[in-house]
């Protein structure tokens, strides 16, 4: 675990508001070099405090108007493996993420579809007909509140 200090702290809610921040008007905002400041964030990135740059797509625009959470739990662990069902699932381009859980479900996945009627067309054809499904539950997602920055 790296020990983070207050500039380092500062520098990591500065990128989470906006990656594109170049190193040399993040080290002027925080009292640094450019070069003292891509030192910092060369080390946070090599440490793995960052795991990479990614565009926050929002989906709606894109035509997908509807997320759905969905509880997959396998009907017989023994069946099939998790990874060989994480592999396939993850295969599925609606499927934007799959978690493996402790509780009720041993998987949650992050499905977008473009309406109620797609989604059903990819429940359906494509994750029930996955081998070693059991039981599902499904949370349509109404509204999303993000948190912005890191933890």
């Amino acid at each position: 675990m790296i020990v983070l200090d207050d500039i380092d702290r500062a520098l990591i809610r500065a990128l989470a508001r906006d990656m594109t921040q170049s190193a040399g008007a993040l080290g002027r905002a925080h009292g640094l070099s450019q070069p003292a400041c891509w030192r910092r964030i060369k080390r946070l990135r090599e440490a793995g405090v960052f795991r990479g740059a990614r565009l926050d797509v929002n989906a709606e625009a894109m035509g997908f108007g509807v997320t759905v959470f969905l509880g997959v739990k396998l009907a017989t662990k023994g069946r099939v493996s998790l990874e060989d069902f994480e592999r396939v699932v993850s295969a599925i381009p609606e499927v934007q993420t799959v978690e493996h859980v402790l509780g009720a479900y041993d998987y949650r996945l992050r499905v977008v579809a473009r309406d109620l009627s797609d989604f059903e067309r990819v429940l359906r054809r494509r994750i029930m007909a996955l081998p070693g499904v059991g039981n599902l539950d499904a949370n349509v997602m109404l509204s999303e509140e993000r948190r912005p920055g890191p933890l």
